[in-house]
């Protein structure tokens, strides 16, 4: 789920992610579609959303497997959603300039060929580091394609009705993370892994037909605007920076890695100088001066480290599920997939009543479930049931229906519509990094902890522990030899090791979820309950 509901709902005639230059980019409205054109339209944007959505997740589950067939470790392959996530990220502020440089409808359609072109680079990688190669091609194509199908959906439907297109959109975003796990998990087991990112090419070759078909006569004015390239370049430095740290700091053993401790520097030093320059830039790439808003630093705090945890968590759940605990990739993704369901079935519900609730409440009681749902987790055993896990997947829907729409209001309430998408570009580009972060972290974390609690449980195990002893002669008495009965209790001991771990990050996710709840509070109440900024955003 690196992208959802959180991508806030952007003003027709403006592209998120873009400065204040972008709303004059399109001084004039289309007429609002009708008839089947709407219908076909409404159905090619949300597939582009969907098909987006579903990459993001659909790996989750299938990891084991390209780690298996590429000959990598489970922890390097994680590198696939990363490398994705933060991709994403860095060209997310971007689609404003170049919505106004190229147009919307002309970029939305490039966006779409290319990564229907880097999802057949995916499938036919045949070694890691073209795999992720081709991921950070999928993930920078395919920054615009998430606001951009948002603002055509707007500029396709009344203003009256902008609220039935902003939830026809927010469904895909809801449906999209549960069909990932199932499909990713039955591709793994009944075809072989590339399948996941082939079937990208021919949805995303009839989704950019019917786009064009409809939209060619659509296109948004175009002029040519400056472009912060060394607000770009100091992104890139830093970001990549810091996510090759993340990534790479647990098999280089962190900062005794000498590499790890240069590409920690430029990071740091990278970020400093992207801040610095940023704030005097006369056509920032990213608009710093937002963060002076208390709603949206507040806000954004909030979504952002809470999306994190959420990642992380759901980059855990299945490889603990699969390489633990002996579930196939299918099974994994069944346990994964009722997330989805209250999130679905409240969202209308919470984006219908938002306007007359104050949203931090709404938001403190996401909050409050999310950390239910880890300290749930956290007491999981190695003999855990399918039922159990899934219970509190089913109970975490209903946070993400109570987490993204009322944070979201948070972040944009009292921004005048002309920062708007600035404010929308930042929040996702925060949002998504910290998702990139969250994986990465997790399974460090992960690694460590359950190292950690091998050593522990290792040492119990010796001659004078007369329980060790027992179940040795136990084993041997049931026709094991005495290699073979260590092997068991070595097997066993590991397993519960890894459980260990996992329940560690489960509690201090948990925990963490309830110390958010304090930036919630650190926001003040938007007008109308916290819907006013989307009520501005479909009138503007």
């Amino acid at each position: 789920m690196a992208t959802s509901p959180s991508a806030a709902p952007a003003a027709p005639g403006a592209q998120p992610g873009a400065g204040p230059a972008t709303p004059r980019a399109m001084p004039r409205q289309p007429q609002p579609l009708t008839g089947g054109k709407l219908v076909l339209g409404t159905i090619a944007l949300s597939l582009a959303t969907f098909m987006n959505v579903l990459d993001s997740s659909i790996a989750n589950v299938s990891i084991p497997a390209i780690s298996g067939d590429l000959g990598v470790a489970p922890n390097q392959g994680t590198w696939v959603i990363t490398s994705f996530a933060v991709a994403n990220a860095i060209s997310v502020p971007l689609t404003g300039w170049l919505t106004t440089r190229f147009g919307a409808v002309r970029l939305f359609i490039t966006s779409i060929l290319l990564f229907v072109l880097a999802s057949w680079l995916c499938g036919v990688a045949p070694n890691l580091e073209t795999l992720l190669a081709a991921r950070v091609l999928q993930g920078a194509v395919a920054g615009p394609m998430i606001p951009l199908s948002q603002s055509l959906l707007l500029s396709s439907y009344p203003p009256a009705k902008s609220t039935m297109a902003l939830a026809l959109w927010g469904m895909t975003t809801l449906v999209a993370p549960i069909m990932g796990p199932l499909l990713g998990g039955w591709i793994s087991d009944n075809m072989t892994w590339p399948w996941i990112f082939y079937i990208n090419v021919p949805v995303g070759i009839v989704t950019a037909y019917a786009t064009w078909a409809i939209y060619k006569d659509r296109e948004t004015p175009t002029k040519m605007l400056p472009i912060d390239r060394i607000g770009l370049a100091l992104l890139v430095i830093w970001v990549g920076s810091m996510q090759l740290m993340l990534d790479k700091g647990k098999e280089l053993d962190w900062f005794h890695s000498t590499e790890i401790v240069v590409l920690t520097l430029v990071a740091i030093v990278g970020f400093l100088f992207f801040l610095a320059w940023e704030t005097y830039e006369k056509h920032p790439i990213v608009d710093i001066s937002l963060f002076k808003g208390r709603n949206f630093s507040s806000g954004v705090v909030a979504i952002s480290v809470a999306y994190g945890l959420f990642f992380g968590n759901l980059v855990i759940l299945p490889l603990w599920l699969q390489t633990i605990v002996g579930y196939t990739a299918t099974d994994a993704g069944i346990v994964m997939a009722p997330v989805g369901i209250f999130a679905i079935l409240l969202s209308p519900v919470i984006g219908r009543n938002l306007p007359k609730m104050d949203a931090r409440w709404v938001a403190t009681a996401a909050f409050i479930t999310f950390g239910i749902v880890s300290l749930m987790r956290s007491g999981f055993t190695t003999q855990v049931d399918t039922r159990t896990l899934m219970v509190p997947t089913l109970i975490q829907g209903a946070a993400m229906a109570m987490f993204f729409i009322p944070l979201t209001s948070i972040i944009l309430s009292g921004q005048p519509p002309e920062k708007i998408p600035a404010a929308s570009g930042l929040s996702n580009f925060v949002r998504i990094t910290f998702g990139g972060i969250g994986a990465s972290v997790s399974t460090t974390v992960w690694e460590n902890r359950s190292a950690l609690h091998h050593a522990q449980l290792v040492e119990q195990v010796n001659p004078y522990n007369p329980v060790y002893h027992d179940q040795l002669n136990h084993l041997m008495q049931m026709g094991m030899s005495q290699a073979q009965a260590v092997g068991v209790i070595e097997r066993n001991i590991t397993q519960q090791a890894a459980m260990l771990g996992a329940n560690d990050i489960f509690w201090i996710s948990g925990v963490l979820f309830f110390v958010l709840i304090g930036f919630v509070w650190l926001t003040r109440p938007a007008k109308g309950g916290g819907g006013g900024s989307a009520d501005a955003m479909a009138a503007h």
